[in-house]
C-alpha cells in the first residue's frame, strides 16, 4: 500500500502526461510499420482472388505485420500500466469517448494506434489486483481550460495551443501538465467528499461507487 496519487492526461503528441510533470512518449507503433504494411497490402491486392498459394502467402504476411503492431502496442501498455498501478494508490483518468473521437478522420488513425481504450481496461483490472483506487473524471470536466493554480476558467482553448498564461494569476501553464493536475485534484475531491464533476469512481470490484440515479420527475 502507498499514499501517492496521480492524475493522468492522455494525448497524441505524448501518450500520457502525469500530474508530476512527467511526459511519456507515444511510440506510434502503427506509423513505424506503415510503409511495410502498405507494401504488403498492395501486393495482396494484386493477387488473383481464389484459393491460390501466392494469395494465401500474401494474406499471411499482412496478418503477421498487423500482429506485430498489436503485440508491440500491447506490450508497451502492459509495462506502462503495471508501473503506474504499482507506484500509486489512487489513479485519476478522464472518461474519454474513443468511439466518438475516431469519427474525426484526420485523427482516427493516431487515436486507434494510441490504444486508449485498452489502456483504461488494463488500469481497471490491475487496480483491482493491487487494491488501488481508479477514479474516472467526467468527460465534460474542463481540465485543459481550468487554471490549476487559481481556478480561473479560460473562455476557449484551441487544440493548437500547447502553452498558455492564466489571465487571473499570470501563471504560465503547459497545457497537458495543467490538465493532468486538474484531473488529479478533481479525482481526489471526489474520493474525499463524493462531490464535484459527475465522476464514475471505480472500486477494486469494478463497480461504480458514485453513480446515482437521476431524480424522479413529478408529473
Amino acid at each position: 500500500a502507498t499514499d501517492t496519487a496521480i492524475g493522468i492526461d492522455a494525448g497524441l503528441d505524448h501518450l500520457l502526461t502525469l500530474s508530476t510533470g512527467e511526459k511519456i512518449a507515444n511510440p506510434r507503433h502503427e506509423r513505424q510499420d506503415r510503409a511495410r504494411l502498405g507494401l504488403a497490402q498492395r501486393r495482396l491486392a494484386k493477387k488473383a482472388k481464389g484459393e491460390g498459394t501466392n494469395r494465401a502467402k500474401a494474406r499471411r504476411k499482412v496478418a503477421r505485420i498487423h500482429a506485430r503492431i498489436a503485440d508491440r502496442r500491447r506490450d508497451h501498455l502492459h509495462k506502462l500500466t503495471t508501473r503506474l498501478v504499482r507506484e500509486n494508490q489512487t489513479l485519476v483518468i478522464e472518461d474519454l469517448t474513443v468511439r466518438n473521437m475516431v469519427r474525426n478522420h484526420s485523427l482516427a488513425r493516431a487515436i486507434s494506434d494510441a490504444g486508449w481504450r485498452d489502456m483504461r481496461t488494463m488500469l481497471e483490472y490491475k487496480a483491482a489486483w493491487y487494491g488501488r483506487n481508479l477514479v474516472v473524471v467526467d468527460r465534460w470536466f474542463p481540465s485543459s481550460k481550468l487554471c490549476s493554480h487559481c481556478g480561473k476558467l479560460a473562455s476557449k482553448m484551441p487544440l493548437n495551443v500547447r502553452a498558455w498564461t492564466c489571465d487571473g494569476c499570470g501563471t504560465t501553464h503547459d497545457r497537458d501538465v495543467n490538465a493532468a493536475r486538474n484531473v488529479k485534484a478533481a479525482g481526489l475531491a471526489v474520493s474525499v467528499c463524493g462531490a464535484g464533476v459527475r465522476p464514475q469512481r471505480r472500486t477494486p470490484g469494478g463497480q461504480s461507487a458514485t453513480k446515482q440515479k437521476p431524480p424522479r420527475r413529478e408529473l
